[in-house]
């Protein structure tokens, strides 16, 4: 189909067809029924390849500035004609959203499912390394977790279940969509968490200022998962006792980085050990 004969007008905030689109400054989806609000072109690019792959997420709804159309049609073309696509004035498309939104580009996606912890670690690779986030509440850093753990070859992310919502729209928008292509599952305990991935074989490391071993000399393993903990408190003991911990060296007079800083010079060193980079 193309890209003009699909498209639907909106000229007024109120469209009830729009509904899901309106103040998302203040009223997020996430946690609503697995939807999401993804914004960007980068992201709808993303969201238009996995609904394309029917892999785990979808798009129920897309809505443009108008003088984005032309700039967008590859990727509008590739939503499967059952996908509206609305578009609406600079005006209009404020109102909508409650703030001036300059990028002009939105979908509603959804989550269709999340298997059972289990499951998803006996479906990772032979070897594996994987990002683990125990109590992450910053959107941001959550946000550059999975772009660091995609840039460097991360087969997946798990996160406890006192993390926030990767799905949340600024998280979605700072790991420029690789939230949609990196798998992840968010459930459990810390503990229970790392056990059952202990019990799969995974070498786990810990990651914290005052760690054991440095990040330079953590030996490879086939599987490999770094964990790293809340911003400001980082990891609990229990965890620091229970698994080997490591650190990086730094210059004297700053106590930490931040946990996305971090988690990338990590897995970096990590991701060099099993040629993944």
């Amino acid at each position: 189909m193309m890209t003009s004969d699909r498209l639907i007008e909106i000229t007024h905030p109120d469209d009830p067809r729009i509904a899901e689109f309106r103040d998302i400054r203040e009223r997020d989806l996430t946690g609503r029924e697995s939807r999401f609000i993804a914004e960007g072109t980068v992201v709808l690019r993303l969201l238009a390849g996995a609904h394309a792959a029917q892999g785990e997420f979808v798009a129920e709804k897309v809505l443009l500035l108008r003088n984005r159309v032309s700039g967008l049609s590859d990727i509008i073309d590739a939503f499967p004609a059952d996908v509206p696509v609305y578009v609406a004035t600079s005006e209009v498309l404020d109102g909508i959203v409650g703030f001036h939104l300059h990028r002009g580009v939105l979908a509603l996606g959804r989550r269709r499912s999340e298997i059972e912890l289990g499951a998803f670690l006996d479906r990772l690779p032979q070897q594996a390394l994987v990002l683990a986030g125990c109590g992450i509440s910053n959107h941001d850093n959550m946000g550059s977790m999975f772009r660091n753990a995609a840039a460097f070859g991360a087969d997946a992310v798990l996160l406890d279940e006192t993390c926030c919502d990767p799905l949340y729209r600024k998280a979605l928008r700072v790991s420029v969509g690789s939230i949609l292509t990196l798998p992840y599952c968010r459930q459990s305990s810390d503990l229970d968490l790392l056990a059952a991935m202990a019990d799969r074989g995974f070498a786990i490391w810990s990651l914290s200022p005052q760690g054991e071993v440095d990040i330079r000399d953590v030996p490879a393993r086939e599987r490999m998962a770094l964990v790293v903990g809340t911003e400001g408190e980082g990891l609990p003991q229990s965890i620091l006792s229970a698994f080997g911990s490591v650190r990086i060296p730094q210059a004297p007079g700053l106590d930490s980085l931040n946990v996305a800083t971090a988690s990338g010079i990590a897995l970096f060193e990590m991701a060099a050990r099993i040629k993944r980079i």
